[in-house]
């Protein structure tokens, strides 16, 4: 990997336990659409647990149930659950329950919460910051009269999910590009999208915000990207060249910028190429693609190294969210279908996935095994200790 990459994306170390933000206090949050009457578990307590659970690898809902049977009585207690008056123990509650709970749970609450928890449980990052904005369809979570539920996530390029959003099942991921990043502080970042959401409107939008954008061009802006080819590219210095091997692959990466003044694009200052030259070691197969992109950074304001990793830093997105969502916690073989279950299961994967990848871990398979042999590291980890 390059050594660029390596910087952007490198984790800083585990956070001290002391510092580390308490999760209940964002789950307060959200709301209890229970009733008063009967009622016998906290509900930030159920949301805790279930959280902690996830944290410790629990990909279903009978996992979860499992963990807090399990649990200690302190760690019960340090979840927040009462004991009963009269014993003086605390009686877990049943995985009936929390699958009544996470099923009722709001999960534009829920993922609020989450993301204001990691962006504060963070250290401060130095530099400019990077989100990538990409969206998932959960397969698994598809009826015979209800399609797969769609989210769309704002991931920093270090691998923390700072918001996600239901997609309107009549729609796409387009209209819910804004208010996916209402809730972020977006000053001074780098936004990167899919050509999807190069958008004349999106762009507007993050002027307004204070954010700069890295925006593919592809076909669906035809007469855009037929002016952004036609540029005199051989005549332009090269900005960034990397050569690296992986993946049974040689990879040859070339990057050019130039500023040009009359893009029909919204407040577009430069416009990119970056060419792929790929061999495959086992076939000696070739292949050249072309990309183009158009930016609201002006020139000078990133090196070519810095915005080669922006633009190849924004697919961490599938890399280190949706492919670990899928191999490790076998999300899109899940068969959680109930009300909210798909979604508010995916939220708690954002924050195990955000939480070990703030601690340190690269490997989040390992994470979890680690964190499943204590009960009291989960607890540790989002501040309840």
């Amino acid at each position: 990997m390059p050594s660029c990459l390596q910087q952007l994306g490198a984790p800083s170390g585990p956070i001290a336990p002391e510092t580390v933000a308490d999760l209940r206090t964002y789950l307060v949050e959200v709301p209890d659409p229970r009733a008063l009457r009967g009622v016998r578990h906290s509900w930030t307590a159920l949301l805790t647990a279930a959280a902690a659970a996830v944290l410790s690898g629990a990909a279903s809902i009978t996992a979860i149930g499992e963990w807090v049977a399990d649990a200690p009585q302190r760690v019960l207690a340090l979840l927040g659950f009462r004991p009963d008056p009269l014993t003086g123990l605390i009686r877990p509650p049943h995985s009936t329950t929390i699958r009544l709970v996470l099923a009722a749970a709001d999960g534009d609450a829920l993922d609020r919460a989450v993301g204001r928890f990691l962006q504060e449980r963070q250290d401060p990052v130095s530099g400019r910051r990077a989100i990538a904005v990409d969206g998932k369809t959960l397969r698994g979570s598809r009826t015979k009269d209800r399609p797969a539920t769609t989210l769309i996530a704002a991931m920093t390029h270090s691998g923390q999910v700072l918001a996600q959003r239901q997609v309107d099942r009549k729609s796409n991921e387009i209209p819910a590009f804004a208010p996916l990043l209402d809730g972020i502080d977006l000053t001074g970042t780098v936004i990167t999208a899919d050509a999807l959401h190069t958008q004349h409107d999106h762009a507007s939008y993050l002027h307004e915000r204070g954010a700069h954008y890295l925006a593919v061009v592809k076909r669906n802006h035809p007469g855009l990207h037929d002016k952004v080819r036609r540029l005199p590219w051989h005549d332009i210095r090269l900005d960034h060249y990397e050569r690296a091997r992986a993946h049974h692959r040689d990879e040859i990466r070339r990057l050019k910028t130039t500023a040009f003044a009359h893009l029909d694009y919204p407040h577009a200052r430069q416009a990119l190429q970056v060419v792929r030259w790929r061999r495959d070691l086992a076939t000696s197969k070739l292949t050249i693609e072309r990309i183009y992109l158009v930016t609201s950074l002006p020139p000078g304001a990133a090196t070519g190294s810095e915005l080669a990793a922006w633009i190849r830093g924004h697919w961490r997105i599938e890399n280190q969210l949706h492919h670990v969502r899928d191999l490790t916690f076998r999300e899109d073989a899940s068969k959680i279908r109930t009300r909210h279950l798909p979604r508010v299961m995916a939220g708690l994967r954002n924050l195990a996935i955000g939480v070990h990848r703030q601690d340190g871990h690269t490997n989040i398979a390992a994470a979890l095994r680690r964190t499943s042999r204590d009960h009291q590291r989960p607890l540790t980890a989002l501040g309840l200790t």
